[in-house]
């Protein structure tokens, strides 16, 4: 067992849950946020999770309310949104940080395992535009940015926020690991 599977997670309906639950499959693991621009990806995260988990995905959704207040409800309201608003069927978690001095442990070892996102130049750019600029390279940029562990629960890469569930570095690094 990795030492990623070994954290102690809770899913958003307070269940205890661990990755080591998700065991010989691929993960998807992504910060979301109800009150993002980049919200609307959930669409696209759901019809993933739907179209790939008989071959092995799943997609983890760990809000987080480190962006500008963009995640400000409890468990129970975002469980609500969504499931009403984007009919979310991939497992949630509670809410957790996802970087700062009170970093949940799975996004420590997340970074740390991959540094530096697919894609995040244009996007760290457009943070700098709003006068947005993380403050350690490896921290997480954004809402919904995207860590792929493959079966073995070893982090095999690491996407932008702006990377959408339908982009072909993310679908082909997603792929082969469920060839494998």
């Amino acid at each position: 067992m990795s030492k990623l599977q070994e954290i102690p997670l809770t899913r958003i309906d307070g269940t205890p849950d661990s990755l080591a639950n998700h065991s010989g499959r691929v993960l998807l693991i992504v910060n979301v946020a109800s009150k993002c621009g980049l919200t609307p990806q959930y669409t696209g995260l759901e019809a993933l999770y739907e179209s790939k988990r008989d071959q092995g995905l799943e997609v983890l959704g760990f809000p987080a309310n480190n962006f500008k207040g963009q995640e400000p409800g409890n468990d129970e309201e975002i469980q609500s949104f969504c499931s009403t608003e984007y009919n979310v069927q991939f497992p949630l978690y509670s809410k957790i940080s996802v970087l700062g001095d009170d970093q949940h442990p799975l996004y420590a070892e997340l970074t740390a395992a991959q540094p530096q996102a697919i894609g995040e130049g244009p996007f760290r750019e457009r943070l700098k535009g709003f006068g947005i600029q993380p403050a350690d390279p490896k921290d997480v940029l954004w809402n919904f940015e995207k860590f792929l562990v493959n079966r073995q629960g070893e982090v095999v890469a690491r996407f932008s926020p702006d990377v959408t569930a339908d982009d072909p570095r993310l679908l082909e690094a997603i792929e082969a690991e469920l060839a494998r």
